[in-house]
Formats: C-alpha cells, structure tokens, sequence
C-alpha cells in the first residue's frame, strides 16, 4: 500500500513535468542541437584517407615536444602532454587509427559534450520543482494530503532524476540514428586509456557505456545540487539562476584552484567529471576515482539532507 502511493506520487510529478511546455522545449532543444552537430563535422569535410591519420599524429607530436621544451610548462600540464605523447606512439607503432569523428560510433563519443545541455536542463527542472510550488501557492494543496512531506520530497526528486537521465538515453539513441545517417553505421577507430601509463585497448561499444555511464553520476549530483537549492529557496528563478551559475562558473574557478592548491580536491566540482580518470588527466596529482566517489558520496548525502530539513521544517503560510 505504501509503495502504491509513493508510485502514484511519482506519476503525478511524472504528469506534470510531461505536460510541461518548456519539457518537451528541452528535448527539442537536445535533437536540434545533436542534429546540428552532426551537420556541422559532416560539412567540416573529414573525409581524409585512412592513412592521413598517421600524418595527424606525427605533427601532432612534433608540436607535444615543442610544448614539453618549454621551461615554464606546469607540472599537470606536462603529464598530459606526456601521456598524450605516449599514447599517440603506441597507435602509430601498433598501427591502431583513433577514434574517427565521422563514423557512427565515433559521433556518438563526441556527442557526450552535449550533456551539458542536459546538466543545465536538469537544473532548470531541479532548480524549479520544488521553488514553483511554494511561488505558486500550490504547496498547500499538496500538503493536505496524507502522505509525509519527506514523500512529497521524495517524489519530486525521483520525477526529476527520471527525467534527466531520459534525456540521456534520447541523446545517446538520437546521436546513435544521426551518426549512422550521416556517416554509416560502420567503422570508427578503437579507444584507447593511458592511466599510469599503462596503455588499454578499449572496445568501442564498452568506451561509449563507460562515458554515458560515468556522465549519469554527474547528472545525479547536478540534479541534487539544483534539487537542494529548489528546496532552500521558495524563489524558483533565484534557485535556478544560482543553479546555472554554479554550473558554467564553478567547473573554471575550480580548475584554476585545483592547479594551484591541492585541497581544491574537496570541492565538488573538481569530482564530478570521473572521464578524467579514463584520460588519465585528474585535476589534482593524486587523485583517483574511489578518491572521487567518496567525495560525491559525502556531498550527495549533504545535499539531500538541507534539502529535507529546509522542506520538512518549513512553515507553510496559510
């Protein structure tokens, strides 16, 4: 019985944000924006012979050296560039071709860059669920009910998250569709990984489940982030516009921290991007992925519990 109205509370969330105008805006906004992507590497005219590529990485790396003989390189910018190198050797001496823009899987990689417009999506939706309720008065309606509050909370919380990783999954299959269209559904280049330079031949379906599955994890704590700043402030356009800062500022002013102070390491935003461990690039030298996790776990749990206590002990006016 109690699971029946947690899952009519969903739905009834699940309800509302479908029949959302500014919902389906976004999804429509994520299609466009894949679609013209992919339109856009297409007329780019990489239709380069597959040998070219091994031309490529000899420039590529006659410019590593030169980068790497500058005396006032950083030390994280110097392993980067060394592992870059060393990875780029070991394709032109097995005779492995990257991972090609213009093939199917190859668009499907570099689409994973979309996924901001879901991070910024999600805040919107996060950021808006719980503040619209209380600026719209609609918040007592809701309480008169004879669910707890914490379900309430619960409700909107998974509603959005379904929601977020939704657009994941349309991203991921439309990305697939386009990519094929427009390249074939053939041929891309094999990934590899360089973590402590040890070099790892990834296969190609593997690789893009282990970015789009490292990427929900950033969506989930976006998602939280937006959710707990919703639930603080009644004001829906103050908890998202805080939302969207934090999202395209935080990320650079962290970086600029991490490369400087090796606590940044303790801010969230230096955490959330767990490819850079498949890279081999963390921001911080030291940093693993447990390291990382943990991390989100400890922010993951603080986030939910302001965003229960600020719900919970809130005086509704009547």
């Amino acid at each position: 019985m109690k699971l029946r109205k947690m899952i009519n509370l969903v739905r009834n969330e699940n309800m509302k944000l479908s029949h959302s105008i500014s919902t389906w805006i976004m999804i429509g906004i994520l299609v466009i924006s894949t679609v013209a992507v992919g339109l856009l590497i297409r007329s780019g005219g990489n239709e380069a012979p597959e040998n070219d590529w091994k031309s490529d990485i000899t420039i590529q790396n006659q410019e590593i050296k030169k980068e790497l003989a500058n005396p006032r390189i950083s030390k994280i910018v110097e392993d980067g560039y060394k592992k870059e190198l060393q990875t780029n050797e070991y394709r032109l001496k097995h005779d492995i071709q990257p991972v090609q823009e213009n093939s199917v899987w190859g668009f499907v990689d570099e689409s994973s860059s979309i996924i901001f417009l879901i991070s910024l999506f999600a805040i919107i939706m996060g950021g808006g669920i719980v503040a619209n309720e209380f600026s719209g008065g609609t918040i007592k309606l809701l309480l008169i009910r004879p669910s707890k509050r914490f379900k309430i909370l619960l409700s909107k919380y998974i509603s959005v998250l379904g929601y977020t990783l939704f657009m994941l999954l349309v991203l991921l299959v439309v990305s697939f569709l386009i990519g094929g269209t427009l390249f074939s559904f053939k041929g891309a280049g094999t990934p590899l990984t360089n973590v402590g330079g040890k070099i790892t031949e990834v296969n190609m379906i593997s690789h893009i489940v282990q970015v789009y599955g490292l990427q929900c994890i950033n969506l989930v704590m976006m998602v939280t982030l937006a959710f707990m700043i919703s639930s603080v402030f009644r004001n829906s356009s103050m908890a998202i516009g805080i939302g969207v800062f934090l999202l395209t500022t935080a990320p650079l002013i962290t970086q600029q921290l991490c490369s400087k102070f090796s606590w940044a390491k303790y801010i969230l935003f230096a955490n959330t991007n767990l490819n850079q461990y498949i890279t081999g690039k963390p921001l911080v030298e030291g940093m693993t992925m447990t390291f990382s996790i943990t991390v989100l776990i400890a922010y993951f749990i603080i986030f939910n519990v302001i965003a229960y206590v600020a719900f919970i002990k809130r005086d509704i006016v009547a």
